[in-house]
Order: C-alpha cells, then sequence, then structure tokens
C-alpha cells in the first residue's frame, strides 16, 4: 500500500540579509544553509533551532555564488570582487582569497572529490583551481561573452558552462578542451548543471526558457529547471514571478507552483538527501522548505486538482502558499522578527561576524 505524502511546507523563515540573496547551499549532513548576498556578506545558518547564525565579512562586492566541500568543511564563494573565498564555516571565520580572474565572478562549485574549484567569470573564462595547495590549475577559453555559471559532472572528468555568448558548452577536463557547444537560445544562457548521473544537463535561458540536455545523444530533451532532486527524478525552477516550479521529470509534469517570496526568486537548492530545499530572492528573504514529495500518488493529487487558484492550465497541479503566520509555538504569541537575524521556530539566534583571512594566493594566467 502506498503511503500518503505530503505537500512541500515551509519548514523555517531567516532575515539576516539586508540586500537581494543571490545564492544558497545546504552542508552535507544538512546542519547548515549557506546563502551569499548582495549585502556583499555570507551568511551561515546553523539549522540546530536556536543556534547561532554567522556572518562573514570579507568581501568588497555582490556575492554571486556559493558552495559548500564534499566533507562540510568549507563553503565557497564567488563574487563581482573578481575573487574567489574559500571559508571555514565556523566561528573562527578563517578564509583563503583566490585571485586569477580579471573581471566579476558569477559562480563557484567543488568537484565531487573535494579537490578542485570550478568558477565562470566575466573575463569570458572558465577557472579550474587546486583546493589542497589552495593554487590555480588551468583556464579554458573558448566563451566568446561573460561566462555565467560553471559546474562539474558528478564523476569530475566534464565541466558544463554556459554565458553570454548564447552557448552551453561541454568540456573534457582531461583534454582541457571544449567537445560539444549546444546553442537553442534567443538570448544569454544563465545556469546549467547536471543531473545526478551525469547523464544530462539543465540550461536556463534569459529568454524564459529552461532546458535538458541528454549529452549522450547531443539532442534537446524539452524545457525544464534550475535544481535536481538527487534523486533525478524531480527539478525545481526559480522564476522572476516570485514563485517555484517543481516538476516531475519521470512524469514529465509541473506539480507544484510554490509561493512565498515577494519578488524574483534568484537561488534554489536541494539538501544533498533531497529531504529539505532552500529558496532565496531579491526579498532579501531566504526560505527552507521540505520536500515531502519524493514519491506522489497521482490518483490522489489529480482529485485535489480542483484547489487550484492558478489560473494556468493543465498540466499544473497544486499551488502552494506558507501557512500566515509562519509556524511558531502557539503560546508565543505574536513572533517579532529581530531585523537582523530570526527565524521563526526558535529564539532569535545570536549573529556573530567573522571574516579573519588566513592568506591570499594570486595568480595570473
Amino acid at each position: 500500500m502506498a503511503s500518503v505524502m505530503e505537500d512541500p511546507t515551509l519548514e523555517r523563515h531567516f532575515k539576516g540579509h539586508k540586500d537581494v540573496v543571490s545564492c544558497a547551499d545546504f552542508s552535507p549532513n544538512n546542519k547548515q544553509l549557506a546563502t551569499g548576498s548582495c549585502d556583499k556578506n555570507l551568511m551561515i545558518w546553523n539549522l540546530t533551532p536556536k543556534a547561532r547564525a554567522f556572518r562573514f565579512v570579507g568581501h568588497t562586492d555582490i556575492i554571486t555564488g556559493v558552495h559548500f566541500s564534499p566533507s562540510g568543511s568549507f563553503v565557497a564563494s564567488s563574487s563581482r570582487d573578481q575573487t574567489v573565498r574559500l571559508w571555514t564555516p565556523s566561528i573562527k571565520g578563517e578564509s583563503t582569497v583566490f585571485k586569477a580572474h580579471t573581471a566579476s565572478v558569477r559562480s563557484v562549485q567543488f568537484s565531487s572529490d573535494g579537490q578542485r574549484l570550478v568558477t565562470a567569470s566575466d573575463d569570458k573564462s572558465v577557472k579550474v583551481w587546486g583546493v589542497e595547495r589552495k593554487k590555480f590549475l588551468y583556464s579554458l577559453n573558448r566563451h566568446t561573452n561573460w561566462v555565467r555559471c560553471a559546474r562539474f559532472s558528478p564523476d569530475g572528468r566534464l565541466v558544463a558552462s554556459c554565458g553570454d555568448d548564447r552557448t552551453v558548452r561541454l568540456w573534457d577536463t582531461s583534454s582541457r578542451q571544449c567537445i560539444n557547444i549546444f546553442t537553442d537560445y534567443g538570448g544569454s544562457a544563465t545556469f546549467v548543471d547536471f543531473n545526478s548521473s551525469g547523464t544530462c544537463i539543465a540550461s536556463s535561458g534569459a529568454d524564459n526558457t529552461l532546458k535538458i540536455w541528454d549529452i549522450r545523444s547531443r539532442k534537446d530533451a524539452g524545457v525544464n529547471c534550475f535544481s535536481f532532486h538527487p534523486s533525478g527524478n524531480y527539478l525545481i525552477s526559480g522564476s522572476s514571478d516570485s514563485t517555484m516550479k517543481i516538476l516531475d521529470l519521470l512524469e514529465g509534469r509541473l506539480i507544484y507552483t510554490l509561493h512565498g517570496h515577494k519578488g524574483p526568486v534568484l537561488a534554489v537548492v536541494f539538501s544533498r538527501d533531497g529531504g529539505l530545499f532552500a529558496s532565496g530572492g531579491a526579498d532579501s528573504q531566504v526560505l527552507m522548505w521540505k520536500t515531502n514529495f519524493d514519491s506522489l500518488n497521482y490518483r490522489d493529487l489529480l482529485s485535489r486538482h480542483s484547489k487550484r487558484v492558478t489560473p494556468d492550465p493543465l498540466p499544473h497541479l497544486m499551488d502552494i502558499y506558507p501557512r500566515s503566520p509562519h509556524r511558531h509555538n502557539a503560546q508565543n504569541g505574536t513572533v517579532e522578527i529581530n531585523p537582523i537575524v530570526a527565524d521563526t521556530q526558535s529564539g532569535d539566534p545570536q549573529v556573530v561576524e567573522v571574516g579573519r583571512v588566513l592568506f591570499s594566493t594570486a595568480v595570473r594566467s
């Protein structure tokens, strides 16, 4: 007998950033959430109730990307200040500064073994870095305009990148050659990522399209979105219409539209185990959600189709609005939201500002 699954629910609500939230990532053990912002600060939210939140100070311009290492021992951040920082996500706030790009750095990601970083930049290059020795390794230089995003494949043998030259490029990290180019955009290609098996890449475009490319057949496989669920069965996208949309890839269905942000949603990410996902946006909010849709009973879901509030036609199924006010203990009465950092399931966490630089490594390629 199939278990009855629940709809996604808003789990936590964090306020601490003072400007647009631009990026987010969960730690591998799901005990921390890292977010970056146009306020130039990196926040580490400890997900244990009543735990302190850390604000990491050091970047001198907008933070564009953030990613935990596979071990959870480090957090990497990229910025428009042309640098990448490698942080220790603790109260010590130690960081190493990587310098080799000559323009804004748009994204950063660890390889699955934690030994390398890949970055994308407005200097039209993709760069790969060694983590252990904290040094620049090599550049990939075939893009002809700003590079918006770069990602390693799960096995680390490939890199996918995309940018304002309207292309998605696939690179072999051994030969350091571009081995395939996907071109089907009317505007910039803004984001790219691999699915969990490394057989497909999802890419999004400024022309409002979201696609999946099957890199085995090298053909366009449809329209989809930003972040893959670890199972490979779902995708979640963030949109400028303030919503997130969840698609079931096995059924080819749009199953949920999630509401909660009051402006464009600019960052969405699943936790490593897929049980949670987080979103950030232009309203400076970070929302953390319980997934709840790992195994859906479509007969039951379709029976509730009449409850939709969206005017969108089929196959859209369900709009989810967070409960208001957000969940908290009834005896607390009104929840006062501290403008510095607060959540609504625990007391206001103490905020510690950290940002000591251990050393800086500057390399010109």
